[in-house]
């Protein structure tokens, strides 16, 4: 027995699996900041220019790539097949063990990545949801 899973399932999985990692790597970011408070100001500008490159430069493409690889998929498909993995999560898991980078670059750069990956999860959820919607005018 196969489970299986429409286009809008996917989508709905790829947010939430997007917010969830970047929950999970705020959470990392601020546990560092607090450890690190000096030039608090300062850092939250950093913050703020990480977010921005990345989630336009990396992560809006990627929600663009994986919607649209999506939206051209069967009505049955695994669960898992929302995105494809190419080492994000093992370069960031081994910069965190092997402390390749000052806490105080972590705190930053951590806090402007998670803000990134759960603004992209949101977009994943608002076309699943416009997607359900469009199917129920298509349908009426």
């Amino acid at each position: 027995m196969e489970f299986r899973v429409n286009r809008r399932t996917l989508l709905l999985i790829a947010g939430c699996v997007w917010i969830i990692a970047g929950i999970n790597i705020l959470r990392i970011g601020i546990i560092t900041w607090l450890n690190d408070a000096h030039y608090w100001l300062f850092k939250v500008g950093e913050a703020i220019v990480v977010f921005l490159l990345f989630f336009q430069f990396v992560f809006r493409r990627l929600f663009v790539k994986h919607s649209e690889r999506i939206s051209q998929k069967g009505e049955k498909n695994c669960p898992f097949s929302f995105f494809d993995v190419k080492g994000w999560i093992t370069f960031g898991v081994t910069i965190r063990h092997f402390q390749l980078l000052p806490n105080s670059f972590i705190s930053v750069f951590y806090t402007g990545l998670s803000s990134a990956l759960i603004i992209t999860g949101i977009l994943f959820l608002i076309r699943a949801y416009s997607s359900s919607r469009h199917k129920l005018k298509s349908n009426s």
